[in-house]
Formats: C-alpha cells, sequence, structure tokens
C-alpha cells in the first residue's frame, strides 16, 4: 500500500515538474483555482504552490504565476457569490421548513456583518470554508461592490502566499523540484491547520463564555423567584 502511494506521489510530482515549466500551465493553475473556489476538492493551492516552484526554479515568473491564481480565485468566488444569490429562493424556501436551518442562515449572515472582511481573508486559506462562506455571502445578500472588494484583497493575499512559498522552497531547492514541492505543500498545509485550531479554540471559548453566562442568568432568575415566594 506505502509502495503504491509513493508511486502515485512521484508520477504526480513528475507531471508537475514537466509540465509547469510551459506556459499554458498558467492557464491551468488560473483554472484549478477559479474550479477550486466553488468545489472544494479541485487542488487550487496546490497548483499555485507548484507554480511557485516553477517560478523558483527560473521556468515561470512568480508575477504571472501570483496573478493567474488571484483572477482565478476572485472569478470563483464571485461565481460562489453567484450561485448563493440565484439559488437564495430555494435556499429560503428549504431553510424555513425547520426553524434550526433558518437560525443557521440567519448567524452566517450576521457573522458576516460582525466581522466583515477579516473573515472573508481568513476563509480564502480554509478549503471548503471559504465556498461555504462565499456562497452564504449571496444568500444572505451581501452588497456586491463590498464583497467584490474583500475577495480581491483576500485572493491577493492568498496567491501571494501560495506562490511565494513555492518561490522560496524552488529557490532553496533547485536541482529537486519533488523535494521543494512537497516542503512547500506541506508548510502550507501546516499553516492552513495551525489557522483552523486557533479559530476553533476562540470558537471554543466564546461558546464556554456563552454558556456560562446563560447559567448565571438562569441561576439568576431561580434566585429572584425563589426570594419573591
Amino acid at each position: 500500500m506505502v509502495g503504491i502511494v509513493a508511486n502515485i506521489i512521484t508520477d504526480v510530482t513528475e507531471w508537475l515538474d514537466e509540465f509547469s515549466a510551459n506556459w499554458w500551465f498558467l492557464l491551468i493553475i488560473f483554472s484549478v483555482a477559479l474550479l477550486d473556489s466553488v468545489l472544494p476538492v479541485v487542488p487550487g493551492e496546490t497548483m499555485v504552490i507548484a507554480g511557485g516552484v516553477a517560478a523558483g526554479a527560473g521556468n515561470q515568473t512568480l508575477a504571472f504565476v501570483i496573478l493567474a491564481g488571484a483572477v482565478g480565485a476572485f472569478l470563483g468566488d464571485n461565481l460562489a457569490y453567484t450561485i448563493g444569490d440565484r439559488f437564495e429562493p430555494r435556499v429560503r424556501a428549504w431553510a424555513a421548513r425547520k426553524p434550526n436551518r433558518e437560525a443557521r442562515i440567519e448567524a452566517a449572515g450576521l457573522q458576516i456583518k460582525k466581522r466583515g472582511g477579516l473573515l472573508l481573508i481568513t476563509a480564502r486559506f480554509i478549503p471548503g470554508g471559504r465556498t461555504i462562506l462565499t456562497m452564504s455571502s449571496g444568500i444572505t445578500q451581501q452588497p456586491r461592490l463590498w464583497f467584490a472588494a474583500w475577495v480581491a484583497v483576500a485572493v491577493t493575499i492568498w496567491a501571494t502566499y501560495a506562490a511565494g512559498l513555492g518561490y522560496l522552497f524552488g529557490q532553496a531547492f533547485e536541482n529537486n523540484h519533488t523535494a521543494a514541492f512537497w516542503l512547500a505543500f506541506g508548510t502550507a498545509l501546516t499553516i492552513t491547520l495551525l489557522v483552523e485550531l486557533v479559530r476553533w479554540s476562540r470558537e471554543r471559548r466564546t461558546d464556554n463564555r456563552t454558556a456560562s453566562n446563560t447559567t448565571m442568568i438562569t441561576h439568576a432568575d431561580e434566585a429572584d423567584r425563589t426570594l419573591g415566594g
């Protein structure tokens, strides 16, 4: 089993090494980054990292790699918003069948309004999370220009980060593209997991504080009723 996985990894890396030097690899980066915004299973960040490694090895121009990834991601995020906006009536009708569904949609809209564009920037680094958030922005009817402006900032940071990471490792391991790619990919994955861990930890603390406050209020109400009785 381990041998099969190793062979697959080797084949994928050799394919990337062979094709990443071609000019049309930028079109692949653009297309995959676009699709990744709508279908989270598509490896958008992986392609941008591969482009960065190629740039570090001198086979691509870093600025073009960043541009291809950022533009593709920008159009993809706006496509996800449009899908959410277009299907908003159906989603609302579906949510109305159960109170908890409708409450979740309203909560998503409030979170977007409360935390603003910083939430869009953070979500861009969480696979799947960015798709949910961009579609939710459309469903909850967030202002389109506001959304597009923040998404432009988010995808620029994201593409620069991914391509830059690949570029650094591509330069450090110029004669070993396989090591450069996997080290860059592993670093990006580790950073993503850390971001998700911090987010989860903060949400848990918030939930605990809310639960604690609710308990205190409940006890206070019971005390008032006891004294009143």
